[in-house]
């Protein structure tokens, strides 16, 4: 992410810099050899297991080994959103959100990938203190986080976790996310977003009718759920992707709105995943 200095003082600079690149909590960094340990775990456990492709991924490169095939979910509209959270860094990379944030603490705190783009120092004027609520996931201005638009078969009612996507009526609900990577600036003028994650039925079905459309063709592949709780086993779930890869700039300030009330009882950011590189848990990209 590049800067922009229009005349901030080199103290305030130094420090809404650091906010941005690094976020607000304190993460020690590991080295490259326990990402590659995980990742070794990763594939032992899965060796011949017959767990499908995995998420998430780098976009830019469309090959995938994996031989588990499912269909690709519906259409976004003709499924019921069933849950909204986002990720503390994006945890694709790929589009506009290629620069590696860093390995973080290896539990999924301080890394995934960042935009890539221009912020002006107003854009990037901290806040006097991050939003969000316990030890990790708390959100400055500058931070990139991933939203994740959760969509099922299930004749279900929107909710908090995951678990809102399932239904003892459906044993094998069919799952999508709709994904847009937004960065947080302090501007009032920004995308609010509580606007993107309203939450109406639009024909039947629980949609969030404002996720964004002009944010370049999604990049739909085959995979997983994510989360660090699979840096070193498979998520056994069939998803279909579809990640947008543009950003767009979400005013921070109605974040902080959205956590003070929302039905999916959210008040911080996710942890990010590994990104998967095993040729054999990724599946081939075909657009």
């Amino acid at each position: 992410m590049k800067i922009m200095t229009t005349g901030l003082s080199v103290t305030a600079f130094l420090a809404a810099s650091i906010a941005a690149v690094a976020g607000t909590s304190e993460h020690a960094e590991v080295a490259d050899a326990v990402i590659d340990a995980q990742r070794a775990v990763l594939a032992e456990a899965t060796e011949d297991a017959g767990f499908g492709p995995q998420s998430p991924r780098d976009l830019r490169y469309t090959v995938g080994g994996n031989p588990r095939v499912f269909s690709m979910a519906p259409p976004a509209s003709q499924m019921n959103l069933c849950n909204i959270h986002f990720h503390d860094g994006a945890e694709h990379a790929g589009g506009q959100f290629s620069t590696f944030r860093g390995n973080g603490d290896g539990e999924g705190w301080g890394t995934g990938y960042v935009y890539d783009g221009d912020l002006t120092e107003a854009e990037l004027a901290p806040l006097a203190a991050p939003i969000g609520t316990g030890e990790h996931g708390l959100l400055q201005s500058g931070q990139t986080i991933e939203v994740h638009f959760v969509h099922t078969t299930s004749d279900i009612e929107p909710g908090p976790t995951l678990g809102a996507c399932l239904a003892d009526s459906t044993g094998n609900p069919q799952l999508r996310v709709e994904t847009q990577v937004m960065v947080l600036v302090n501007d009032a003028n920004a995308i609010d977003f509580r606007t993107l994650a309203d939450v109406q039925q639009v024909n039947g079905y629980w949609q969030a009718p404002n996720v964004p459309e002009n944010t370049g063709t999604p990049i739909a592949y085959l995979g997983s759920t994510t989360g660090p709780s699979y840096n070193e086993k498979a998520s056994p779930f069939q998803v279909t992707w579809s990640v947008r890869p543009e950003v767009i700039k979400v005013d921070i300030n109605t974040v902080g709105a959205w956590y003070a009330d929302n039905m999916f009882d959210e008040d911080h950011a996710h942890g990010v995943r590994n990104l998967v590189t095993n040729v054999d848990l990724l599946s081939p990209i075909n657009q």
